[in-house]
Formats: C-alpha cells, sequence, structure tokens
C-alpha cells in the first residue's frame, strides 16, 4: 500500500527538520552574551515538548482536518482520532502513512514560533514565552498552515509556498518586528556575539536540515525533489558571499558573521520558492537575499530597533521576498503542479503572491502585539532591570552555561 521508498525519505526529511531547532538554539546561542546563553536556547528546546504536544492534540487537526477553502480546519483528528497505522497521508501522492506526514509537519510547527525569540532575546520572561507559544500556534501558524498547505482559503486563491515563506519564515519575522516593539529595547547591553564558533555550528546544522526542509516538502521523491535540493544550496551559496562582499564594501572587513547571516537569508529566501523556479533563478535568488536583508538588518539598526538576533532582517524580509519572487521567476517547466509566474507571462499569480505578503505580514504583526498585551495583563511579559543585569540563565533558570559567569 505505502511506497517504502517514498516512506523512507520521508522519515529522513522530518529528522532533518528536526534538527534544525537544536541547530537554532547552537545559532542563537552564540550570538548572544555569556550569562543568556541557556535562556535563549531552552527557548528553543521547549518548543520541540510543548509543540508536540499541541500539535497532536489538536494541532494537526486544526491544520490538516476539513475546513476546505477556509481559514482553519476542525478537530476531526485531535489527538489522531481515526488515525491508524494504514491511513495513507491526505496529502501529497498518498502513498506514505499519514502518521510520517503528521510527524513532518510537526517539525515546521516546532521551528516556527522557536525563529521568534531572537528578537526578544535577554528581556523575556520565560512563564510569559510558554504562553506566547501555545498562542501564537494556535491563533497565527495553524490558521495560515491551513490556509496555505492544508487546502484552505489561500491555496483555493492560487497562492503557492513550497515550504514556508509564508506560513513560516514572513509571519515569524514579522511576529519578531511586533515583539521588539512591544517589549521595548534591552535596559543592559550585552557583549555579543560571545561565541561565533557556536553561531558556525548553527549554521551548519540549519543548512543541512534544510534539505529536508525544501526537498522533502515535495513529499516524495521524484525530480521536483531534486530541483528543490539543489535550489536550495545554490541559493545559500550565492547568498552569503553577497552579504560578506557588502560587508566587505561597508564595514571594509569580510566579516565570518556577515557570511553564516548571509546563507541563512538565502535559505529563508528560497524557501517558497525551492520546487518551483528554475537554478539559474534560485543563484539569481540568492543575491537578491543576500543584498536585500543586509540592507534591511542595516535599516533596522538605523531605526534602533532592538531587534537583538536580525529575526526581521533575515526571515521576515527574507521569506517576504521570496515569496514575492515566486510571483516573478515560477515556471511549469519546472513544476508542472505549480504556475509561470510575472516573467513568464503571468501576472495574476505575481498580484496573489504579493497581495498574501501585505494580509499575511499585517495580521502577523497585529496579533502578536495584541497577544503581548493580553499575556501582559496575566503575567509580566519583560523581565527587570536587576534580573538583566544579573543575566536571564541565572536569574530565571538558576544555571550557568560557563563555569564563573
Amino acid at each position: 500500500m505505502f511506497d517504502t521508498g517514498n516512506t523512507g525519505f520521508m522519515l529522513v526529511a522530518t529528522s532533518l527538520v528536526m534538527l534544525m531547532t537544536p541547530g537554532l538554539a547552537f545559532f542563537y546561542g552564540g550570538l548572544v552574551g555569556r550569562k543568556n546563553v541557556l535562556t535563549i536556547m531552552i527557548q528553543s528546546f521547549v518548543s520541540m515538548g510543548i509543540t508536540t504536544i499541541v500539535w497532536w492534540v489538536y494541532g494537526y487537526s486544526l491544520c490538516f482536518s476539513g475546513g476546505e477553502g477556509g481559514v482553519i480546519g476542525n478537530l476531526d483528528k485531535a489527538f489522531m482520532m481515526g488515525v491508524t497505522l494504514t491511513t495513507p497521508s491526505p496529502y501529497g501522492s498518498g502513498n506514505i502513512p499519514e502518521y510520517v506526514f503528521m510527524a513532518y509537519q510537526m517539525m515546521f510547527a516546532i521551528i516556527t514560533p522557536a525563529l521568534i525569540t531572537g528578537a526578544f532575546s535577554n528581556r523575556v520572561r520565560f512563564s510569559a514565552y510558554l504562553m506566547f507559544l501555545v498562542g501564537w500556534l494556535t491563533f497565527v501558524y495553524f490558521p495560515f498552515a491551513h490556509m496555505v498547505w492544508g487546502n484552505g482559503l489561500l491555496a483555493k486563491l492560487g497562492v503557492l509556498d513550497f515550504a514556508g515563506g509564508i506560513v513560516v519564515h514572513n509571519i515569524a519575522g514579522m511576529a519578531a518586528l511586533a515583539s521588539v516593539l512591544y517589549v521595548g529595547r534591552r535596559r543592559v547591553g550585552d557583549s555579543v556575539p560571545h561565541s561565533i564558533p557556536l553561531v558556525a555550528l548553527g549554521t551548519g546544522l540549519l543548512w543541512f536540515g534544510w534539505y529536508g526542509f525544501n526537498a522533502g516538502s515535495e513529499l516524495k521523491v521524484d525530480a521536483v525533489t531534486g530541483v528543490a535540493f539543489l535550489n536550495t544550496d545554490i541559493a545559500a551559496s550565492f547568498a552569503g558571499p553577497t552579504w560578506m562582499l557588502l560587508a566587505w564594501i561597508f564595514e571594509k572587513k569580510p566579516k565570518f558573521l556577515g557570511l553564516l547571516t548571509g546563507a541563512v537569508a538565502g535559505l529563508a529566501t528560497i524557501t517558497p520558492c525551492a520546487g518551483y523556479v528554475t537554478p539559474a533563478s534560485a543563484a539569481i535568488i540568492g543575491i537578491l537575499a543576500g543584498g536585500i536583508c543586509y540592507l534591511a538588518v542595516n535599516l533596522k539598526n538605523h531605526l534602533h530597533w532592538d531587534d537583538a538576533l536580525d529575526v526581521w532582517g533575515v526571515h521576515g524580509v527574507g521569506g517576504a521576498l521570496g515569496v514575492i519572487l515566486l510571483g516573478v521567476l515560477a515556471s511549469k517547466a519546472v513544476n508542472p503542479a505549480g504556475v509561470d509566474g510575472l516573467l513568464n507571462g503571468n501576472s495574476g499569480f505575481f498580484a496573489k503572491q504579493l497581495i498574501t505578503v501585505i494580509v499575511s505580514s499585517a495580521y502577523a504583526f497585529l496579533f502578536t502585539y495584541v497577544m503581548l498585551w493580553g499575556i501582559n495583563k496575566i503575567t509580566p511579559v519583560r523581565t527587570t532591570e536587576g534580573e538583566e543585569e544579573r543575566g536571564l540563565d541565572d536569574s530565571l533558570h538558576g544555571e550557568s552555561a560557563y563555569q564563573g559567569v
């Protein structure tokens, strides 16, 4: 009944996407100061537990059960009710078990809210973050996952997002910006990054896992899987050096951190496009990602937004850019299940992608801001100046990443 090759491939892809969350923890952990390493890392790791629980209880069902053409699904598959060992996946070719599809999509849900944490590092209480995690998944991530990938409203309108430009990166980046503006600037200066080797390790794990993130989104092994894999690498490989070159020109030094950040920007930007564009287009996307995300981060600095780890500039701008570029560069010659973009004469598809970016950005920003305001009425979101001075690892968690810190 099931194709063992496709099932095996999807289990590997699921494992790769799972690895991205620890990779993100190392990436963010290296970027913060020595007194806040564990605080930022636990925010990624706890999502692996809490999101899995929420996903099994009701999240998967809201995303992928019922609600055809709507904003959200139903609870028919809450607790995976009605799903057996022989139930085929309702998406893709249907020749993998639904349990495997559920697990694969769960890994996307785990990493998306974890991305946001880099924006408000060093100044948010853990209890408030846990409330934020569950609320944001329920009211932001689940509706967009359903609308785009669960045969919901945006899918019916013809919007495409191969692996998460809208569903993951754009809405997470806009939520990050809302978090920064609500929480405010750090009161205590942080000596960052404290460990660029940790950032490099995290980047390597993210890059490696991204092959499962993008290639796995085909949900089977075919030529599109191969081009999505290749496009992922090409975009990152062009974006990293582009960012590094710009830093070399404007900051007078070729920065290793710039190379790493640029590569992640390229990975985020190619995500919605990976299975719909040519490798040549992926190179263009990588160059634009490196340049535009670099400019976005500099704009953020100029505006004095304290997005500590550049989540908005890399993921928010990168995800939005990728969705828009898909509207320009998409080609049915690459993927017959896709559409042609603006350069191939389809201006209507470009308009849909552009409008979707605007609407999704506005909703993610506004809801996140209001939700933080609501959480703050229940428990303080912001840490105290004394806690920040002491370091959140010790003041919130009673632990230290390094002896003597």
